[in-house]
């Protein structure tokens, strides 16, 4: 996500390092490549010029001007009027006072619509709602079918009654249901179009009277860049939407339509998703996503996820065992398991600030079939030699090898990262622990 961008703003910033002074030259040709690399990334050009204007201003100031450090005072202004132009802060979800909760889901065909609305209604399950499921796209095919299967794949209930066609009649059961059954968040997924149409409009708009829904977001596609600035905006003149949810952001290196949405339309963006997995969705921190641009990484969303995915006794007792020098084989692929479960692993690396060790860690490919094959290999060895490494001759590296349909080269591979991972976890160990002890006062001595 916005890698490109990233590697554009880290050259043009390098480039002010050593510069004592700013004069308007050199402000006027680090915002000239600052204008080209947010046009590249597809960035709306109005919101280009007013983010410029405003930077030039701040960075022609007096506090700017006497600076020690003139390089590290721009890029704050740069992010501090970025953020202000992705909305400031994390717009959250509204919920009425009425009983259930309605969230209407609009946009066009093939923006991640329907999934999303499988993504939110987990998301919200995971923070004491109970949410409910509706399809009222009676149009496209198995589209109600599509939405069913989503919401047993993510534990949801999903309203589907047999033989009842009418878009209409389809929200106001659900929502009835819905209510009856203690469901306090109804999510109704709407029909799309392949271009936005009278009668879509038309058939949302009803929906949004008859329903008094709290929310109605619309689910927008990143990919396709200003076309879904353009139909955001549109969507918000028609229907009033309350808030937008862009989707396939991890696969949009540019970013565009992410930086310019709010600006153009008003309409703050509440989520985005980052991946196909249901749970690869996430609130929108202007702040944060700013961060991840500049190279500061954005280290705040990356322990939510560790909080959210990672089991808190289990991390305790790796590092009991990593104390106790006992960390074994079958630890290191239970912690495998558990990075794997955080999402791909180099989205998890562009995280981390580029600064000090982790300066280049965004630039790491990691491929997740290099971690599969790692845990066949594990897998191949018995549970004696996953518990003592140290018997792992030439015979067994072969039949290891067999087993998990890898080469020996391979196991010989593993077992040294092993080696490499269990000294440097347990070098870890002991600096925090000599830091700890080292911060603490002895007895005072006694007087005389």
């Amino acid at each position: 996500m916005f890698d490109a961008l990233q590697q554009k703003f880290e050259r043009t910033f390098k480039s002010l390092r050593g510069q004592g002074i700013l004069n308007e030259q050199i402000v006027d040709e680090t915002l000239r490549e600052v204008r080209v690399a947010l046009l590249e990334a597809d960035v709306h050009l109005n919101v280009v010029k007013e983010l410029l204007e405003r930077v030039r201003v701040r960075a022609l100031g007096e506090a700017v001007r006497m600076s020690l450090t003139p390089e590290q005072e721009v890029v704050r202004i740069v992010r501090d009027e970025l953020v202000a132009i992705l909305g400031g802060e994390a717009s959250f979800l509204t919920f009425s006072k009425e009983y259930p909760a309605v969230f209407l889901i609009v946009g066009l065909q093939g923006s991640g619509k329907t999934t999303t609305a499988g993504k939110l209604a987990l998301w919200l399950s995971k923070r004491k709602r109970r949410p409910m499921l509706v399809s009222t796209d009676v149009y496209r095919p198995a589209a109600r079918e599509q939405l069913s299967i989503i919401a047993k794949a993510v534990g949801i209930p999903c309203f589907t009654r047999e033989g009842l066609n009418d878009p209409f009649e389809l929200a106001l059961s659900a929502r009835k249901d819905a209510a009856d059954r203690g469901h306090d968040t109804l999510i109704v997924d709407t029909a799309g179009r392949l271009h936005i149409d009278e009668q879509l409009m038309n058939e949302v708009s009803e929906l949004r009277t008859r329903l008094r829904p709290s929310e109605v977001l619309l689910v927008a596609d990143a990919m396709i860049g200003q076309d879904a600035v353009r139909s955001a905006k549109e969507f918000h003149e028609r229907l009033g939407t309350t808030g937008v949810i862009l989707t396939k952001l991890d696969g949009d290196a540019r970013g565009g339509a992410a930086l310019s949405i709010h600006h153009v339309t008003g309409q703050v963006i509440k989520f985005i998703g980052l991946g196909e997995k249901y749970d690869a969705l996430e609130v929108f921190h202007p702040d944060r996503i700013v961060s991840r641009i500049l190279g500061m990484g954005d280290v705040l969303s990356l322990i939510e996820k560790a909080e959210e995915k990672i089991d808190k006794q289990k991390a305790l007792e790796v590092h009991r065992k990593i104390q106790s020098d006992t960390f074994t084989l079958e630890d290191f692929r239970d912690q495998l398991r558990q990075v794997r479960s955080l999402g791909p692993v180099d989205q998890m690396l562009g995280m981390l600030p580029k600064i000090g060790i982790f300066k280049d860690a965004g630039k790491v490919k990691m491929d997740e079939k290099e971690l599969v094959h790692i845990e066949a290999i594990i897998n191949s060895m018995t549970s004696q030699e996953r518990d003592n490494h140290e018997i792992i001759n030439g015979r067994r590296r072969k039949r290891i090898a067999r087993g998990s349909g890898t080469s020996v080269q391979e196991v010989n591979q593993l077992l040294r990262q092993f080696y490499q991972t269990r000294k440097m976890m347990k070098t870890m160990s002991h600096q925090l622990l000599g830091n700890q002890l080292g911060g603490m006062k002895g007895p005072a001595a006694p007087a005389g």
